[in-house]
């Protein structure tokens, strides 16, 4: 069944594209646009056009930069005093772990509101983006080494 997928996107305009979609599809899903990055990379990885680090690359840093942009709209909502009774569990995670929180930023749900919490608190910009990066890197670097079978 694979196969014949492979060969489907193979012979379409995606094959020509995959690294852009894969970048777009990387950078949209990341933002708090609802979507999913993780089926462009299985299709981009099928095709064999591209080495894995590239791959892994382009989707890591499509979606650093979606996270960057929840972090830089978390910067201009105006800082507020938290109120614990309503306070986002993103930003109890954030100020009880600090920026080490920022590695679980790839998780669906809760990773989106993460980055953006980071830029309410008004957290240092660079360990964000290295942080940030790192989770998200390992994380398609984990689903590239699902999908060739080393786990």
């Amino acid at each position: 069944m694979l196969e014949s997928f492979s060969h489907l996107i193979a012979h379409s305009w995606f094959a020509d594209s995959a690294l852009a979609v894969l970048f777009v599809s990387g950078f949209l899903s990341a933002t708090l646009l609802p979507g999913g990055s993780e089926a462009g990379l299985i299709a981009t990885l099928s095709l064999q056009q591209y080495s894995v680090p590239l791959v892994i690359a382009v989707a890591t840093i499509g979606n650093t930069l979606g996270g960057l942009t929840n972090y830089w709209i978390g910067i201009f909502i105006p800082n507020r005093t938290q109120n614990e009774k309503h306070g986002h569990k993103a930003i109890g995670w954030l100020q009880k772990y600090g920026y080490w929180t920022l590695l679980l930023s790839w998780l669906p749900v809760i990773g989106d509101p993460l980055c953006l919490a980071a830029g309410w608190l008004r957290m240092k910009f660079l360990p964000c983006v290295v942080l940030i990066a790192i989770g998200k890197a390992l994380r398609y670097a984990a689903l590239s080494a699902i999908f060739y079978g080393l786990f």
